[in-house]
């Protein structure tokens, strides 16, 4: 049997940091600066977390100029492949990037850059949710999700989906639906996106990382 490492991928969606292009929903409250600078933040922090998590092989798929030096502070925290985004959309981008790892492994998860409340142990239960079941989904508490994994493609689930909007999780779940797909939820997560999540943020970052 191969090892772990050969047969998991976790893919991390990012996009590079600009200040005015990232984390906008903050712009109420933190200069563009401050909004780019918690986006890196965020970034490490899950990259972080998956290296950490030792689950399988992370890759960095990236939105923007694949030689920022963020990029180069994720590679250095371990084994890591950079890859870059492509699609009309964030479903084809998304449909794209599972359906490439799941070319290379039997089981994908990919996850964004904005839900520092993902752990290890949350990974895990992602993937042991596909023994069962073909989809899994951590969802987010602003009614998107934080985390979605799959054992083999799961096209249908990204086609006329409302991305951005509070409807994401439900449309994705009548998709699924439709096209006979399982479904496994995990427990719903905060993602940081807009100022009144800050508190959560910085009290994590106040803890620290819970590894495990």
């Amino acid at each position: 049997m191969a090892p772990v490492a050969e047969r998991v991928i976790l893919q991390q969606f990012a996009k590079v940091p600009e200040p005015g292009r990232v984390k906008t929903r903050m712009l109420v409250q933190l200069s563009a600066e401050d909004a780019c600078a918690l986006h890196e933040e965020l970034v490490r922090w899950t990259c972080e977390t998956l290296h950490e998590s030792a689950l399988g092989t992370v890759e960095l798929w990236v939105a923007g100029d694949a030689g920022h030096p963020l990029l180069r502070d994720c590679a250095s925290l371990g084994q890591l492949t950079l890859r870059r985004q492509s699609g009309a959309d964030l479903g084809e981008r998304m449909r794209l990037a599972l359906n490439d790892g799941l070319a290379r492994a039997d089981r994908v998860l990919l996850v964004g850059s904005d839900c520092p409340a993902l752990t290890g142990s949350y990974l895990q239960k992602a993937l042991a949710a596909l023994d069962d079941a073909d989809l899994v989904l951590g969802p987010a508490l602003d009614g998107g999700y934080v985390l979605i994994g799959a054992r083999k493609p799961v096209d249908a689930v990204f086609v006329d989906v409302g991305w951005g909007s509070s409807r994401v999780l439900t449309e994705t779940r009548e998709r699924a639906r439709a096209a006979a797909i399982t479904v496994t939820e995990l427990q719903p997560l905060r993602d940081i996106d807009r100022p009144e999540d800050l508190p959560h943020w910085q009290a994590l970052r106040q803890r620290g990382r819970v590894r495990r």
